[in-house]
């Protein structure tokens, strides 16, 4: 039952704006670090935000420093990643995840868990 889910992708033009959500199922997103993933096309997975479970600061890859933010509504068990000025090589398959450990670990080791992913397009 321990499941989180994406939505929010989709297709959208350079320059354009997107909001993925993240709902953890089965367990508190309180307790846990999260993170945002990506894997375009030919490409390997590679790391785009992580915020911990007590951080004050965000981690947030230098290809999309400025204009993606991370947050967490603990309330609704739920982390966002709001993407401004997308742009063609955003395209990707996107995905959260979630791990007890620090931001450092997570990017290690790798998460706990993992959503089944949301594809963005950026595309004229």
């Amino acid at each position: 039952q321990v499941q989180l889910v994406e939505s929010g992708g989709g297709l959208v033009q350079p320059g354009g704006s997107l909001r993925l959500s993240c709902v953890a199922s089965g367990f508190t997103l309180d307790y846990y670090t999260v993170a945002w993933f990506r894997q375009a096309p030919g490409k390997e997975r590679e790391g785009v935000s992580c915020m911990g479970s007590s951080d004050n600061n965000a981690y947030i890859a230098d290809s999309v420093k400025g204009r993606f933010t991370i947050s967490r509504d603990n309330a609704k068990n739920t982390v966002y990643l709001q993407m401004n000025d997308l742009k063609p090589e955003d395209t990707a398959v996107y995905y959260c995840a979630a791990a007890k450990g620090s931001c450092p670990s997570v990017a290690n080791m790798g998460p706990d868990f993992w959503g089944q992913g949301t594809q963005v397009t950026v595309s004229s």
